[in-house]
């Protein structure tokens, strides 16, 4: 982004992760004080949603992604901590949770899932690559979602079948994902050549920290009503959230060493593995029948507990991987 920006964007951005908890205050207090406005809230999710993932995009420049395929180290670890160890750690925890089946489901939904928004953000911050994480974003939100329906069954068994479609799934990836994509790499062709496209994706850039604050302002706001009796359930689920976070800081960096990724690579796996992906599955949470509707508040009290997480791992994750101390770089 360009640094000779200035004004409230700029200020927004130095501030991001304020301007993030306060949006999530914010959500709290509408959703407590407006509980009736929670459905009306609920549909203007995917549309913001939908605006910020296209934001994200829109900063991942499309040869840059084929450029990306050839870092296969970074990659394979980043799908290795996603795809193979935070499996292995949610199946620690599983017996330990809440028998409540839209509980288990929530956690499962939003654990077995890395984050391809903010992640980028606070692995940034930390003086994560950026530039790789935005270039492995396609990579793993294809494999999450090909791969998810499997680990839902491995966890849950035969009886998913009863209670999750897929077409809701199928729908979610279409309007959160291929659309966006599409989207960002057209208006990355006509800023190629046209000034007034590259005008346009210059302003829309801008609105990223905007659209993240909206984003988990209207979440928020719109499943704060939902927890009526299921909030001892949902606090539960708190610990193993937090434990997560914990384990996964040490495990990122354990794959980073295998991998002999330098330091800001080595960050940025850290932040990819403990991050996770509340904001797309929550769609899919949401698609869920009414008996399970407990499980869409599930996604979204991660939601809560990981920003938190992730001021602490700002300011931590420089010192578990501290500059020239990863292993031997590529």
């Amino acid at each position: 982004m360009s640094q000779e920006r200035s004004g409230p964007v700029e200020r927004m951005e130095r501030h991001q992760i304020a301007v993030y908890l306060g949006a999530m205050a914010a959500g709290a207090l509408t959703g407590w004080a407006a509980p009736a406005a929670g459905p009306g809230l609920e549909h203007a999710i995917n549309p913001v949603l939908g605006a910020l993932l296209f934001v994200t995009f829109l900063q991942v420049p499309a040869a840059e992604l084929v450029r990306s395929l050839r870092d296969g180290r970074f990659l394979s670890a980043a799908l290795v901590v996603n795809f193979v160890v935070v499996p292995l750690v949610v199946a620690a925890m599983f017996a330990l949770l809440p028998a409540d089946q839209a509980v288990r489901i929530g956690v499962l939904l939003v654990l077995l899932c890395p984050c391809v928004d903010y992640v980028i953000v606070f692995s940034g911050l930390a003086g994560g690559s950026a530039r790789r994480l935005l270039a492995a974003t396609p990579l793993l939100l294809v494999a999450q979602m090909l791969l998810l329906p499997g680990f839902l069954y491995l966890f849950m068994g035969s009886e998913l079948a009863d209670i999750v479609e897929a077409g809701p799934f199928v729908e979610a990836f279409v309007v959160l994902i291929v659309v966006p994509l599409a989207l960002a790499w057209a208006l990355q062709t006509w800023a190629a050549r046209r000034p007034a496209g590259q005008r346009v994706s210059d302003v829309a850039t801008t609105t990223m920290v905007p659209l993240m604050a909206a984003t988990l302002l209207v979440v928020v706001a719109s499943q704060v009503p939902e927890l009526g009796g299921g909030l001892t359930d949902v606090a539960a689920v708190i610990p193993f959230y937090v434990a997560f976070l914990v384990v996964m800081a040490f495990a990122g960096k354990a794959v980073a060493r295998l991998f002999r990724l330098d330091t800001a690579a080595s960050r940025a796996v850290v932040f990819s593995g403990a991050t996770r992906n509340s904001l797309v599955v929550l769609p899919l949470a949401l698609a869920l029948p009414d008996a399970l509707s407990v499980a869409a508040v599930v996604v979204v009290t991660q939601t809560l507990v990981e920003v938190l997480g992730m001021v602490a791992y700002v300011r931590l994750v420089p010192r578990l991987v501290p500059d020239g101390k990863a292993a031997a770089t590529g």
